[in-house]
Protein backbone atom coordinates (compact mmCIF):
# COMPACT_ATOMS: atom_id res chain seq x y z
CA UNK A 1 0.00 0.00 0.00
CA UNK A 2 1.37 3.38 -0.99
CA UNK A 3 2.15 5.82 1.81
CA UNK A 4 -0.21 8.79 1.97
CA UNK A 5 -0.44 11.86 4.11
CA UNK A 6 -3.79 13.46 4.97
CA UNK A 7 -4.41 17.17 4.72
CA UNK A 8 -7.13 17.98 7.19
CA UNK A 9 -10.13 20.30 6.93
CA UNK A 10 -13.19 20.97 9.08
CA UNK A 11 -12.77 17.99 11.42
CA UNK A 12 -9.37 19.07 12.70
CA UNK A 13 -6.40 21.14 11.65
CA UNK A 14 -3.49 18.73 11.52
CA UNK A 15 -0.96 17.53 9.01
CA UNK A 16 1.09 14.38 9.09
CA UNK A 17 4.29 14.76 7.11
CA UNK A 18 6.39 12.02 5.49
CA UNK A 19 9.56 11.23 7.34
CA UNK A 20 11.32 10.32 4.08
CA UNK A 21 10.79 13.74 2.54
CA UNK A 22 13.58 16.27 2.58
CA UNK A 23 12.84 19.96 2.22
CA UNK A 24 13.87 21.60 -1.01
CA UNK A 25 16.24 24.54 -0.88
CA UNK A 26 14.23 27.76 -0.64
CA UNK A 27 14.13 29.54 -4.00
CA UNK A 28 16.28 32.57 -4.52
CA UNK A 29 13.81 35.43 -4.57
CA UNK A 30 16.41 38.05 -5.32
CA UNK A 31 15.81 37.55 -9.04
CA UNK A 32 12.70 38.13 -11.08
CA UNK A 33 9.35 36.55 -10.33
CA UNK A 34 9.72 34.24 -13.30
CA UNK A 35 13.05 33.09 -11.93
CA UNK A 36 11.30 32.14 -8.69
CA UNK A 37 8.76 30.09 -10.65
CA UNK A 38 11.62 27.99 -12.04
CA UNK A 39 11.91 26.32 -8.64
CA UNK A 40 8.55 24.60 -9.24
CA UNK A 41 9.70 22.64 -12.30
CA UNK A 42 8.73 18.97 -11.77
CA UNK A 43 11.61 16.61 -10.96
CA UNK A 44 10.05 13.36 -9.67
CA UNK A 45 12.44 11.20 -7.65
CA UNK A 46 10.69 7.88 -8.34
CA UNK A 47 9.13 7.45 -4.91
CA UNK A 48 5.40 6.69 -4.87
CA UNK A 49 4.29 9.19 -2.25
CA UNK A 50 0.80 10.60 -2.49
CA UNK A 51 -1.28 13.18 -0.67
CA UNK A 52 -4.75 12.40 0.65
CA UNK A 53 -7.36 15.10 0.01
CA UNK A 54 -10.26 13.07 1.43
CA UNK A 55 -11.40 15.79 3.80
CA UNK A 56 -11.53 18.34 0.98
CA UNK A 57 -13.72 15.91 -0.96
CA UNK A 58 -16.05 15.72 2.06
CA UNK A 59 -16.28 19.51 2.07
CA UNK A 60 -16.95 19.74 -1.66
CA UNK A 61 -19.72 17.16 -1.55
CA UNK A 62 -21.44 19.20 1.17
CA UNK A 63 -21.79 22.45 -0.80
CA UNK A 64 -21.17 21.72 -4.52
CA UNK A 65 -24.20 20.64 -6.55
CA UNK A 66 -23.80 18.90 -9.92
CA UNK A 67 -26.39 20.20 -12.37
CA UNK A 68 -26.38 16.98 -14.38
CA UNK A 69 -25.25 16.12 -17.92
CA UNK A 70 -25.18 18.81 -20.64
CA UNK A 71 -28.49 18.82 -22.53
CA UNK A 72 -27.95 21.74 -24.92
CA UNK A 73 -31.49 22.90 -24.11
CA UNK A 74 -32.57 26.24 -22.69
CA UNK A 75 -33.60 25.87 -19.04
CA UNK A 76 -37.18 26.69 -18.11
CA UNK A 77 -37.23 30.32 -16.99
CA UNK A 78 -37.63 30.84 -13.26
CA UNK A 79 -40.34 33.17 -12.07
CA UNK A 80 -39.27 36.28 -10.13
CA UNK A 81 -40.19 36.57 -6.50
CA UNK A 82 -43.72 37.59 -5.51
CA UNK A 83 -44.20 41.34 -5.73
CA UNK A 84 -40.99 41.95 -7.67
CA UNK A 85 -39.61 41.70 -11.17
CA UNK A 86 -36.11 41.09 -9.88
CA UNK A 87 -34.66 37.71 -10.83
CA UNK A 88 -33.68 36.07 -7.54
CA UNK A 89 -31.81 33.09 -9.01
CA UNK A 90 -29.11 32.81 -11.70
CA UNK A 91 -30.53 33.86 -15.08
CA UNK A 92 -27.73 32.69 -17.36
CA UNK A 93 -28.81 30.37 -20.17
CA UNK A 94 -25.98 28.08 -18.95
CA UNK A 95 -27.19 27.93 -15.35
CA UNK A 96 -28.19 24.25 -15.48
CA UNK A 97 -24.82 23.18 -16.90
CA UNK A 98 -21.80 22.06 -14.94
CA UNK A 99 -22.07 22.56 -11.20
CA UNK A 100 -22.97 25.26 -8.72
CA UNK A 101 -21.63 26.16 -5.30
CA UNK A 102 -24.18 26.68 -2.54
CA UNK A 103 -22.50 29.69 -0.96
CA UNK A 104 -25.55 30.16 1.26
CA UNK A 105 -24.60 26.83 2.88
CA UNK A 106 -21.08 27.95 3.79
CA UNK A 107 -21.24 29.72 7.11
CA UNK A 108 -18.45 31.80 8.64
CA UNK A 109 -16.98 28.91 10.58
CA UNK A 110 -16.70 26.71 7.49
CA UNK A 111 -15.26 29.60 5.50
CA UNK A 112 -12.62 30.11 8.18
CA UNK A 113 -11.78 26.41 7.97
CA UNK A 114 -11.42 26.66 4.19
CA UNK A 115 -8.93 29.50 4.70
CA UNK A 116 -7.03 27.37 7.22
CA UNK A 117 -7.05 24.47 4.80
CA UNK A 118 -5.48 26.66 2.12
CA UNK A 119 -2.75 27.56 4.60
CA UNK A 120 -2.24 23.86 5.37
CA UNK A 121 -1.85 23.08 1.69
CA UNK A 122 0.77 25.81 1.47
CA UNK A 123 2.52 24.41 4.55
CA UNK A 124 2.79 20.97 2.95
CA UNK A 125 5.54 22.34 0.72
CA UNK A 126 7.57 23.33 3.78
CA UNK A 127 7.86 19.66 4.67
CA UNK A 128 7.44 17.88 1.36
CA UNK A 129 9.44 18.69 -1.74
CA UNK A 130 6.36 18.94 -3.97
CA UNK A 131 8.48 18.95 -7.13
CA UNK A 132 9.86 15.50 -6.29
CA UNK A 133 6.44 13.83 -6.07
CA UNK A 134 5.08 11.81 -9.01
CA UNK A 135 3.88 14.21 -11.71
CA UNK A 136 0.22 13.37 -11.21
CA UNK A 137 0.56 14.08 -7.49
CA UNK A 138 2.13 17.43 -8.24
CA UNK A 139 -0.66 18.28 -10.67
CA UNK A 140 -3.33 17.35 -8.12
CA UNK A 141 -1.63 19.56 -5.52
CA UNK A 142 -1.60 22.61 -7.80
CA UNK A 143 -5.20 22.13 -9.00
CA UNK A 144 -6.53 21.68 -5.47
CA UNK A 145 -4.54 24.61 -4.08
CA UNK A 146 -5.77 26.89 -6.87
CA UNK A 147 -9.41 25.89 -6.46
CA UNK A 148 -9.38 26.08 -2.66
CA UNK A 149 -7.90 29.58 -2.87
CA UNK A 150 -10.47 30.72 -5.44
CA UNK A 151 -13.39 29.35 -3.43
CA UNK A 152 -12.02 30.90 -0.25
CA UNK A 153 -11.71 34.43 -1.62
CA UNK A 154 -14.96 34.35 -3.58
CA UNK A 155 -16.72 33.04 -0.49
CA UNK A 156 -15.23 35.78 1.69
CA UNK A 157 -16.57 38.40 -0.75
CA UNK A 158 -19.97 36.79 -1.24
CA UNK A 159 -22.54 37.99 -2.17
CA UNK A 160 -20.88 39.06 -5.41
CA UNK A 161 -22.32 38.78 -8.92
CA UNK A 162 -19.09 38.17 -10.82
CA UNK A 163 -15.82 36.72 -9.49
CA UNK A 164 -13.81 39.14 -11.62
CA UNK A 165 -15.11 41.90 -9.33
CA UNK A 166 -13.46 40.30 -6.27
CA UNK A 167 -10.41 42.22 -5.06
CA UNK A 168 -7.69 41.08 -2.65
CA UNK A 169 -5.88 44.05 -1.09
CA UNK A 170 -6.90 46.19 -4.06
CA UNK A 171 -5.75 43.69 -6.71
CA UNK A 172 -8.13 41.61 -8.88
CA UNK A 173 -8.44 38.09 -7.44
CA UNK A 174 -6.87 36.33 -10.42
CA UNK A 175 -3.69 38.41 -10.20
CA UNK A 176 -3.44 38.82 -6.42
CA UNK A 177 -0.37 37.04 -4.99
CA UNK A 178 -1.92 35.91 -1.72
CA UNK A 179 -0.81 32.26 -2.01
CA UNK A 180 2.67 31.47 -0.68
CA UNK A 181 4.50 28.23 -1.51
CA UNK A 182 8.12 27.74 -0.44
CA UNK A 183 8.38 31.47 0.17
CA UNK A 184 7.18 32.37 -3.34
CA UNK A 185 4.11 34.57 -3.58
CA UNK A 186 1.72 33.23 -6.22
CA UNK A 187 -1.53 34.35 -7.77
CA UNK A 188 -4.13 31.94 -9.16
CA UNK A 189 -2.97 32.98 -12.64
CA UNK A 190 0.65 32.19 -11.71
CA UNK A 191 -0.32 28.66 -10.67
CA UNK A 192 -2.13 28.10 -13.95
CA UNK A 193 0.23 29.72 -16.39
CA UNK A 194 3.68 29.79 -14.80
CA UNK A 195 3.56 26.35 -13.20
CA UNK A 196 0.98 23.99 -14.71
CA UNK A 197 0.63 25.29 -18.27
CA UNK A 198 4.38 25.73 -18.41
CA UNK A 199 5.26 22.18 -17.31
CA UNK A 200 2.34 20.03 -18.48
CA UNK A 201 1.87 19.50 -22.21
CA UNK A 202 -1.59 17.91 -22.30
CA UNK A 203 -4.27 20.60 -22.72
CA UNK A 204 -6.78 18.66 -20.65
CA UNK A 205 -5.16 20.22 -17.57
CA UNK A 206 -7.09 23.41 -18.37
CA UNK A 207 -10.34 21.78 -17.26
CA UNK A 208 -9.09 21.29 -13.71
CA UNK A 209 -8.99 24.98 -12.83
CA UNK A 210 -12.14 26.52 -11.41
CA UNK A 211 -12.49 30.27 -11.87
CA UNK A 212 -15.80 30.68 -10.04
CA UNK A 213 -17.72 31.59 -13.21
CA UNK A 214 -20.62 29.80 -14.87
CA UNK A 215 -18.83 30.06 -18.22
CA UNK A 216 -15.73 28.12 -17.19
CA UNK A 217 -15.04 24.49 -16.32
CA UNK A 218 -17.18 23.24 -13.45
CA UNK A 219 -15.90 22.75 -9.94
CA UNK A 220 -15.90 19.03 -9.20
CA UNK A 221 -17.56 17.37 -6.21
CA UNK A 222 -14.34 15.54 -5.38
CA UNK A 223 -10.79 16.72 -4.85
CA UNK A 224 -8.28 15.88 -7.55
CA UNK A 225 -6.27 12.79 -6.63
CA UNK A 226 -3.01 11.82 -8.31
CA UNK A 227 -4.09 8.20 -8.75
CA UNK A 228 -7.19 9.16 -10.78
CA UNK A 229 -6.46 12.64 -12.06
CA UNK A 230 -6.28 11.69 -15.74
CA UNK A 231 -9.80 10.24 -15.61
CA UNK A 232 -11.07 13.18 -13.58
CA UNK A 233 -9.80 15.65 -16.17
CA UNK A 234 -11.23 13.54 -19.02
CA UNK A 235 -14.69 13.70 -17.46
CA UNK A 236 -14.42 17.45 -16.86
CA UNK A 237 -13.31 18.00 -20.47
CA UNK A 238 -16.19 15.98 -21.94
CA UNK A 239 -18.76 17.79 -19.85
CA UNK A 240 -17.45 21.21 -20.83
CA UNK A 241 -16.91 20.79 -24.58
CA UNK A 242 -20.30 19.10 -25.05
CA UNK A 243 -22.17 21.82 -23.18
CA UNK A 244 -23.54 25.04 -24.69
CA UNK A 245 -21.15 27.12 -22.63
CA UNK A 246 -18.29 25.31 -24.40
CA UNK A 247 -19.50 25.02 -28.00
CA UNK A 248 -22.32 26.39 -30.14
CA UNK A 249 -22.98 26.26 -33.90
CA UNK A 250 -24.26 29.30 -35.78
CA UNK A 251 -24.31 28.87 -39.53
CA UNK A 252 -20.95 27.55 -40.68
CA UNK A 253 -19.12 28.82 -37.59
CA UNK A 254 -18.40 26.84 -34.45
CA UNK A 255 -18.51 29.34 -31.60
CA UNK A 256 -16.46 28.23 -28.64
CA UNK A 257 -15.74 29.55 -25.18
CA UNK A 258 -13.31 32.45 -24.80
CA UNK A 259 -11.73 30.17 -22.22
CA UNK A 260 -10.01 28.38 -25.13
CA UNK A 261 -8.54 31.65 -26.41
CA UNK A 262 -7.00 32.25 -22.98
CA UNK A 263 -5.28 28.85 -23.17
CA UNK A 264 -4.25 29.24 -26.81
CA UNK A 265 -0.71 30.62 -26.22
CA UNK A 266 0.10 27.51 -24.19
CA UNK A 267 -1.76 24.73 -26.00
CA UNK A 268 -3.32 25.96 -29.26
CA UNK A 269 -0.73 28.11 -31.08
CA UNK A 270 -2.36 27.38 -34.46
CA UNK A 271 -5.68 28.15 -32.86
CA UNK A 272 -8.32 26.73 -35.18
CA UNK A 273 -6.33 23.69 -36.30
CA UNK A 274 -5.05 22.78 -32.84
CA UNK A 275 -8.35 23.43 -31.09
CA UNK A 276 -10.31 21.44 -33.66
CA UNK A 277 -8.00 18.47 -33.09
CA UNK A 278 -8.34 18.85 -29.33
CA UNK A 279 -12.13 19.08 -29.38
CA UNK A 280 -12.23 16.00 -31.60
CA UNK A 281 -10.98 13.93 -28.66
CA UNK A 282 -13.99 14.79 -26.50
CA UNK A 283 -17.01 15.81 -28.57
CA UNK A 284 -19.92 13.41 -28.80
CA UNK A 285 -23.18 13.10 -30.73
CA UNK A 286 -24.61 16.45 -31.81
CA UNK A 287 -21.42 18.34 -30.97
CA UNK A 288 -19.31 15.93 -33.03
CA UNK A 289 -21.59 16.71 -35.98
CA UNK A 290 -21.24 20.43 -35.31
CA UNK A 291 -17.45 20.12 -35.36
CA UNK A 292 -17.54 18.29 -38.69
CA UNK A 293 -20.06 20.65 -40.31
CA UNK A 294 -18.41 23.98 -39.48
CA UNK A 295 -15.73 25.73 -41.52
CA UNK A 296 -14.30 28.10 -38.92
CA UNK A 297 -14.00 28.59 -35.16
CA UNK A 298 -14.71 31.79 -33.24
CA UNK A 299 -13.97 32.15 -29.52
CA UNK A 300 -17.00 34.25 -28.62
CA UNK A 301 -18.89 32.49 -25.81
CA UNK A 302 -18.53 33.24 -22.13
CA UNK A 303 -20.58 33.89 -19.00
CA UNK A 304 -18.90 35.83 -16.20
CA UNK A 305 -21.66 35.43 -13.62
CA UNK A 306 -20.79 33.49 -10.48
CA UNK A 307 -21.43 29.73 -10.39
CA UNK A 308 -23.56 30.08 -7.28
CA UNK A 309 -26.98 28.56 -6.60
CA UNK A 310 -28.23 31.97 -5.44
CA UNK A 311 -26.72 33.93 -8.34
CA UNK A 312 -24.41 35.89 -6.07
CA UNK A 313 -27.19 37.71 -4.26
CA UNK A 314 -29.19 37.35 -1.07
CA UNK A 315 -32.85 37.09 -1.94
CA UNK A 316 -34.13 37.23 1.65
CA UNK A 317 -33.48 40.28 3.85
CA UNK A 318 -33.55 37.96 6.87
CA UNK A 319 -31.07 35.57 5.26
CA UNK A 320 -28.69 33.71 7.57
CA UNK A 321 -25.74 31.74 6.22
CA UNK A 322 -26.00 27.98 6.41
CA UNK A 323 -29.59 27.95 5.04
CA UNK A 324 -30.99 27.77 1.53
CA UNK A 325 -32.53 31.02 0.34
CA UNK A 326 -35.23 31.45 -2.31
CA UNK A 327 -32.80 31.76 -5.21
CA UNK A 328 -31.02 28.51 -4.34
CA UNK A 329 -34.38 26.75 -3.90
CA UNK A 330 -35.44 27.86 -7.39
CA UNK A 331 -32.22 26.53 -8.89
CA UNK A 332 -32.61 23.17 -7.15
CA UNK A 333 -36.15 22.94 -8.54
CA UNK A 334 -34.84 23.64 -12.06
CA UNK A 335 -32.20 20.99 -11.55
CA UNK A 336 -34.85 18.49 -10.47
CA UNK A 337 -36.90 19.19 -13.61
CA UNK A 338 -33.81 18.70 -15.77
CA UNK A 339 -32.88 15.41 -14.14
CA UNK A 340 -36.45 14.18 -14.50
CA UNK A 341 -36.28 14.98 -18.22
CA UNK A 342 -32.99 13.07 -18.43
CA UNK A 343 -34.57 10.10 -16.66
CA UNK A 344 -37.60 10.03 -18.98
CA UNK A 345 -36.13 10.99 -22.34
CA UNK A 346 -32.50 9.94 -22.51
CA UNK A 347 -31.11 6.41 -22.60
CA UNK A 348 -29.48 5.31 -19.41
CA UNK A 349 -25.72 5.32 -19.48
CA UNK A 350 -23.10 4.52 -16.93
CA UNK A 351 -19.37 4.90 -16.51
CA UNK A 352 -17.07 2.40 -14.89
CA UNK A 353 -13.65 3.83 -14.13
CA UNK A 354 -10.62 1.76 -13.21
CA UNK A 355 -7.67 3.60 -11.75
CA UNK A 356 -4.27 2.66 -10.44
CA UNK A 357 -4.38 -0.71 -12.26
CA UNK A 358 -1.30 -1.77 -14.22
CA UNK A 359 -1.85 -4.54 -16.76
CA UNK A 360 0.84 -6.62 -18.47
CA UNK A 361 2.47 -4.56 -21.19
CA UNK A 362 1.31 -1.22 -19.80
CA UNK A 363 3.94 1.54 -19.71
CA UNK A 364 5.30 2.35 -16.25
CA UNK A 365 3.84 5.86 -16.47
CA UNK A 366 0.34 4.71 -17.44
CA UNK A 367 -2.21 7.37 -16.52
CA UNK A 368 0.36 10.11 -16.16
CA UNK A 369 -0.77 13.49 -17.48
CA UNK A 370 2.00 14.68 -19.75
Amino acid sequence: MLPKWPIMLLACAGLTAPVQATPADPPDLAGTAKGAFDSFAPRPDGRKHRLDYGVWTEALTSFVVSMGPPLRKLPVASAPGIGTRIQIAPNSIYRTDGSMVGFTLIDREVMANIARYRNELQAVSDTLDIQSLPRNEQLAFWLNLHNVAMLEKIGESWPVRQPRDVMVDGVPLDDARFITVRGVALSPRDIREEIVFRHWQNPKVIYGFWRGEIGGPAIQRAAFEGRDISNQLERAAREFVNSRRGTEKRGSTLHVSRFFADAAPFFFPDFETDLRAHLGEYVEGQVAEMLAETARIDASIYEYDIADLSGGRRSNPFFASGRLDAGASIMLAERARKLEYVRRKLPRTGTVTFSNIILPGDPPNKGEVE
